[in-house]
């Protein structure tokens, strides 16, 4: 199993407002709506809306970060069996429901970079400043953007980047995936997870609200392999039947689940999207030595779709 090949990083964005700032109770859409516009004014230089027929598309960071092509060489999975590539970013957005910011007040979320995209940072961090420039939310407010932190482990960070200096310090950022695997060597046979933000996963071709364990570690694994071949370069080397038959022996204990429902409104679609799932805690019980790895680095790069907006975060919780 090559799992530590995963390159992976995260980082803090502290943001200080300048006017008042109205945001939806949950402001990942509004985040990665406004990243979004920002960062392809920075990048494009023929300003098309169509990237595919971009004679610099082959070059260009917009397209890799928002509309990853197809491998013209893909024969790693059936290419029937995947519409889009998954993105190589996420953004966390608070989970608190405040929405109303008075002007000096901060906020702040997180930004996960995986495989190639880490050398990116910098770009993410001038489109997130130049963001507070143009302005967030309907009313356009104007935010500073104060700092930005990298985690060394899931409670330190250090900083690399300030308002007042305006520079970028270059250390290296990268997750140390090795740690993860210390957790293969205990004895747990049961954990909780804690589903924070809608998570949809497809089952049977049908978005399902029931988590039994076999379904999620379908979800992260397919994720895990896609992430790995796609940005990083390498495979998932495991035995895929083998593990989803040893994930079925694993009970589903009590749950306290419940299905919520979340819309965005798309501009470039010119649509508005529904995106629910479902949230809230489930007990499993049974071997998870084998796991764990898998579910510690999924804490990372979230489970199932429309996670670039922060659906699809848990926590473990070991018991």
């Amino acid at each position: 199993m090559n799992l530590n090949c995963l390159s992976l990083a995260k980082y803090k964005f502290t943001l200080q407002t300048e006017e008042a700032l109205t945001l939806p109770s949950f402001k990942g859409s509004i985040l990665r709506g406004g990243f979004g516009s920002v960062f392809r004014k920075i990048i494009c230089v023929n300003k098309k809306k169509d990237c595919s027929h971009c004679l610099l598309k082959d070059e260009c960071i917009y397209p890799y970060i928002f509309e990853t092509p197809m491998p013209a060489e893909f024969t790693y999975i059936n290419r029937n069996k995947i519409s889009t590539i998954p993105h190589p970013f996420i953004i966390e957005p608070p989970l608190g429901k405040k929405e109303v910011y008075e002007p000096g007040e901060t906020l702040f979320f997180n930004l996960v970079l995986i495989g190639k995209a880490i050398s990116y940072l910098s770009y993410f961090i001038f489109a997130f400043k130049k963001l507070g420039e143009v302005g967030l939310g309907r009313e356009r407010s104007h935010y500073k953007l104060l700092k930005v932190e990298f985690f060394k482990t899931p409670s330190q960070r250090e900083l690399i980047y300030d308002s007042q200096t305006q520079t970028l310090k270059k250390v290296n950022t990268q997750i140390d995936i090795s740690q993860i695997f210390s957790f293969q060597q205990l004895t747990i046979d049961s954990i909780t997870i804690n589903f924070l933000t809608p998570i949809r996963i497809k089952y049977h071709g049908s978005y399902t609200s029931y988590p039994a364990f076999h379904i999620i570690l379908r979800s992260l694994l397919r994720r895990l392999s896609y992430l790995l071949y796609f940005h990083c370069g390498r495979e998932l080397n495991i035995d895929y039947k083998e593990i989803i038959e040893e994930a079925k022996k694993i009970e589903t204990l009590e749950t306290t689940i419940h299905w919520i429902d979340w819309e965005r409104y798309s501009s470039r679609q010119h649509q508005t999207m529904k995106l629910g799932g479902f949230i809230g805690r489930v007990n499993y019980k049974g071997k998870m030595q084998r796991f764990l790895p898998f579910l510690k680095t999924g804490e990372y790069i979230h489970l199932g779709k429309a996670t670039v907006f922060g659906l699809g975060k848990y926590e473990i919780i070991e018991r």
